[in-house]
């Protein structure tokens, strides 16, 4: 955790003035485009989940002037059973440019920053595939972190239909059901928890585990994710392609698979290709424009 990394922001400091002051300088480098937006009715208690079951949720989502969702925040401040409210992602050079000039995180200054504003909403616990800071600009904010193993500890639930965009952990992390999911556990001894006031920045490692409370009335938190790695295809595409691929294979095949993904993918032996000459190793060697094409092409073939 970085303490007051950001606390001479001009946000930060009309944040601590009022909430009223904050939003009127939000307002101001408003660009009047919609911004996509939360609502849970007040029984989901902030909590954005799922409904019934998954195939449903307990929230609707769409686009509003953000100008609009911050009146709305502002109506709901002293209501003690209100409704959620929580707007996520919006990418402030289209929203706000005139912010993201006066507000700017100097150890990343390439990295297109994104702003998150609503009440008392909680964000189940997921992990991004980015590198992650997150800097609270108003309000106070509860972080629970956990390594990237402890997924198997974590329930994640469906693939095909998430909250935002990827799988999160089904368990309640602050009052879990262990007889329902008994792992978890395992998963809360490893548990990291931070709690940030505005002005505080926090490091999230790539794929971790996270879950976010907005403890507070009115929160705002600026967030810049990246990720140098910049590779030809989407770990999660190899990882659909497994599930057609592997995973319903009998269990002596899934084992001759594993196997060949720890010897080639994950180099749990060393250099697979260490015993080739250099012009023998072709797709298993440095990957050529040429030779993505090549596979891009094979993967296509083989789904066709």
């Amino acid at each position: 955790m970085l303490r007051a990394q950001v606390a001479h922001w001009p946000a930060v400091q009309r944040a601590q003035h009022s909430d009223e002051a904050v939003i009127d300088y939000i307002n101001r480098h408003d660009t009047g485009e919609p911004a996509g937006v939360y609502v849970a009715p007040p029984q989901a208690q902030g909590r954005l989940f799922y409904g019934m079951d998954t195939q449903s949720y307990n929230f609707s989502h769409g686009p509003a002037p953000i100008p609009q969702i911050l009146a709305e925040i502002l109506k709901a401040r002293d209501n003690p059973h209100p409704q959620g409210i929580s707007l996520q992602s919006a990418i402030i050079s289209k929203h706000m440019p005139g912010f993201g000039v006066e507000n700017r995180l100097d150890i990343l200054p390439d990295v297109e920053p994104r702003i998150w504003i609503g009440n008392g909403v909680v964000t189940r616990a997921h992990n991004d595939l980015n590198y992650n800071v997150a800097c609270v600009v108003a309000g106070q904010r509860r972080f629970h972190l956990f390594p990237p193993e402890q997924v198997v500890n974590l329930y994640p639930g469906p693939f095909d239909r998430t909250i935002g965009g990827v799988p999160v952990s089904m368990v309640d992390i602050e009052n879990p059901d262990l007889e329902r999911h008994p792992r978890f556990a395992e998963a809360k001894a490893q548990m990291i928890t931070v709690e940030l006031e505005p002005g505080d920045a926090l490091y999230i490692p790539y794929g971790w585990w996270h879950q976010v409370h907005s403890l507070s009335a009115v929160n705002i938190m600026v967030n810049y994710w990246w990720n140098e790695a910049a590779q030809p295809a989407a770990p999660y595409e190899a990882l659909y392609h497994a599930m057609l691929a592997i995973r319903d294979l009998p269990k002596d095949q899934r084992g001759l698979w594993k196997t060949m993904f720890d010897y080639y993918i994950f180099g749990s032996h060393g250099d697979p290709t260490a015993h080739l000459r250099p012009h023998d190793k072709g797709v298993l060697g440095n990957l050529t424009p040429g030779l993505i094409r090549r596979l891009k092409t094979a993967i296509v073939r083989a789904l066709s």
